[in-house]
Parts: C-alpha cells; structure tokens; sequence
C-alpha cells in the first residue's frame, strides 16, 4: 500500500487563496505521536488517547449499525408494510447523510466538543422518541422524528481522521491507524445490527430504539471527554471559504459519486437480509447476513493495512471495487439461509480496502484545511448511496428475490464503472 500522505503541505507552499482555510489545530502533548519508526498495530494503539478515541468512536457509531434495523423491527412489530420500513430507513440514512457535511462545517468552526453533545443529545432523542409516535398510524410524525434523528448523527469519523495527524505525526503509523480505523468500522454493521436483533428478541422493538439511544450518548462520551477532543480547536480563517469546500475538485466529485453506489450496495443489504429471513423463515438471517458482511471487510481490511502495497491508491480503488462488485453475484440465486450467510463475506472482503484507499485518495486531493469536510463529504456520499440502496430494495421486493438482489449488484457495478472510466481523475 502507499504511503499514507500527510495531511500538512509543506510550508514552502504559495500563500493561500481567499476562499481557503488553515487546518484546524490539536493543543495536545508531544507524547501522543510515539515511536515513529514502528507503525505496527500494537504500536498504533499503544500510542496515547489512541485507542480511546477508536473506541469511543466506535461505540458512537454503533446507532448507524443498529438503527436501520430497529426502525425495521418496530414498523414489523406494529404490523407495518416493509416499503413503509424501508422508506423510514432510507430517510434516517439520507438525513444523516445530508448532516454529516453541515456538522463538519460546524465543526470548523465551533470545535468538537459542543458539536458533538448537542447532535448526540438531539439523536439520541429522536430514538426514543420515534416508537412513541406510532410509525403505522401516524407515518409523517414518525418521519419527522426521524428525519430529525438522522440530521443530528454526530460527525465521530469525520472528527476522528481530524485527530491522526497531531496524534500520529508520522506517515506511515497513520497510514497504519486509518487501515485499522477503517477495518473496525466493520463492526459497527458487525454487532449494531445482532445489537439491534438481540435487544428486540429480548426486550421488544421498542428496546432496541433505547438501546440504539444509550450507546450513542455513552460513545460521543468517551470520544468528547478526551483531550484531544476537548482541546482540538480551529485555526482562524485566512478569508472566506469557497461555498463548494472540496467539491470543487473534479477528483473528489467523481469518487464521491462512486462511493454512492458502494453505499446502494450497503443499505440494500439490509432489506435483503430481511426478505431472505422472512421468506426462508429464518429470522436470525436479518442480522447475521449484514453482519457477515461486515466480519469480511473487518479481514480483508486488517489484511489490505499490514503490507505496503504496489501502485497509487487510484488502482487499489478499482482492484477493489471490482471484487465488492463480483462478490454480490452468488446472491442472485436466493441461495438457502446458510450460503447466503456465507457467501455475503465475499463482497465484505473488498469494502474495507475500497474505503482505506479512498480515504487516502481523500486526503492527497483535498484542498489544505480542508480534510476534514473532504472526509464528511466522503461519509455522506456513502450514506446516500445507502439511503437510496434501502429505499429501492424495500420497493423492488415485491418483484421477488432476484429484483432485491440485483440492487446492491447495481450499486456495486455504477462505483466500478466511475471509477475506471474517471480513473485519471483520481491522481494527484
């Protein structure tokens, strides 16, 4: 793999342009950065406030796990249709896909700590609040809640990567720390969706929205209570951002684009799993199956990060978003529950691979100070995709199980084709 580019130029570069801003600062202690000659993991999370802020964040992120799930789940319970749940889902996803940048920006310009409490106490909300409203009788309120839900996901990934280069300063450990970061990611779709599955069995559907609720505010907690966190503050504006941020780079715009429909594939996964468990009559499939998804990327991600690989991460985009997309064929066949369990590691063994690269594509073609929206722009592209991916499965199930699996295909082959035909745009 290549090297992990620094997020700071060099200071030889030209001053400025008006619509540019300085990268945020981190006042924080020399020791955080560590040796720099071992980038292997033990030494990545021994490195202090490290493996906090991992866990911290992902804890945090469990809700984006489990929330399709247990929206999925109270909707059933209630006896609702499966479009109905899948559109509720699809909003939640949409919205936080819409909040992501517009926090980010906040970020920028607030610091971390206040965003991230304020958004976590209003999502949080929205969670309890949503089996209240009575989804099947009264839909648009519970939309609403939804939406609201959604809009306040707090933006922990985003300020996470805006952390490693004070806490990493050496290239290759964050090169080292964004591998493992993104193979953990994993489990988040790994335990939120058995989390979400499990609380309902147990204590009902409405208990998995509590549930849902409880770890985000426990994670945004650890994560806002750090150091780190707490001192990372911005650096005042040389002038007025460009309104586009980092859209304004053609490179950016066309992976953007493409991770749209890598994110069709991930929130169709959901409705397909579903489908399959409640046509099979086996009701553990709906969480196992997004889970095996997600135990592949966790292996093919720790795999992809502990050697340097050959070519420029443009390449390693396309290598491995044709395997994502190879790997949904099988699941054209409606295999049984057990294969499809089985077979859905496949297209996980290239997601976390496919993110990394991207996420260093991100930071080699985001203008200076502007990584941190370049990655929330990232994030929310995906949760389009995944918003649309959810949405359009729950509407082609009724057209029987070869239509829900031809979406995450579809997803799939539109972020390879992107990518390929753009390929030349992704080069720094």
């Amino acid at each position: 793999m290549p090297a992990y580019a620094p997020v700071h130029r060099a200071p030889a570069r030209a001053p400025p342009m008006p619509h540019d801003r300085r990268t945020p600062s981190l006042r924080t202690t020399p020791a955080a950065s560590g040796p720099a000659q071992d980038s292997s993991y033990r030494a990545v999370l021994g490195t202090r406030h490290v493996a906090r802020l991992l866990g911290g964040t992902l804890i945090g992120r469990l809700p984006t796990g489990m929330a399709p799930i247990a929206i999925l789940l109270l909707v059933r319970t209630e006896h609702g249709s499966l479009a109905l749940a899948g559109l509720l889902g699809a909003l939640h996803g949409l919205a936080a896909a819409v909040g992501q940048p517009l926090l980010a920006r906040l970020v920028d310009r607030q610091g971390q700590t206040r965003v991230l409490v304020a958004s976590t106490l209003i999502a949080s909300a929205g969670f309890l609040l949503l089996p209240c409203t009575g989804p099947v009788r009264h839909p648009v309120l519970a939309a609403l809640t939804v939406l609201a839900a959604g809009l306040a996901t707090p933006p922990l990934e985003a300020g996470l990567r805006a952390l490693w280069p004070v806490l990493l300063p050496d290239p290759e450990r964050r090169r080292t720390a964004l591998a493992l970061d993104s193979s953990s990611q994993g489990l988040v779709f790994i335990a939120g969706p058995l989390l979400a599955t499990s609380a309902s069995a147990i204590i009902g559907a409405h208990g998995a929205l509590v549930a849902t609720a409880a770890l985000g505010l426990l994670g945004s907690g650890i994560v806002a209570s750090t150091a780190p966190s707490r001192s990372w503050v911005p650096t005042a504006a040389a002038g007025p951002a460009h309104w586009l941020g980092p859209l304004r780079v053609s490179g950016l715009r066309v992976l953007f684009a493409a991770l749209c429909g890598t994110g069709v594939a991930l929130g169709a996964v959901n409705v397909l799993a579903l489908a399959a468990a409640e046509r099979h009559h086996a009701g553990w499939l709906a969480g196992v199956m997004p889970a095996a998804l997600s135990v592949g990327s966790m292996l093919g991600g720790l795999a992809y990060g502990r050697r340097a690989w050959a070519g420029a991460p443009a390449r390693h985009l396309v290598a491995a978003s044709l395997g994502f997309a190879a790997g949904w064929l099988p699941l054209l066949n409606d295999p049984v529950p057990a294969v499809a369990a089985l077979v859905a590691v496949l297209p996980g063994t290239f997601l976390a691979p496919l993110l990394t690269a991207a996420f260093v594509t991100v930071e080699r073609l985001a203008p200076d100070g502007e990584t941190t929206e370049a990655c929330a722009w990232l994030i929310a592209s995906i949760g389009v995709g995944q918003a649309a991916g959810t949405g359009l499965a729950s509407l082609a199930n009724s057209g029987g199980p070869l239509l829900v699996a031809l979406v995450p295909l579809a997803g799939a082959y539109a972020a390879l084709w992107l990518l390929r035909r753009f390929n030349d745009h992704l080069r720094a």
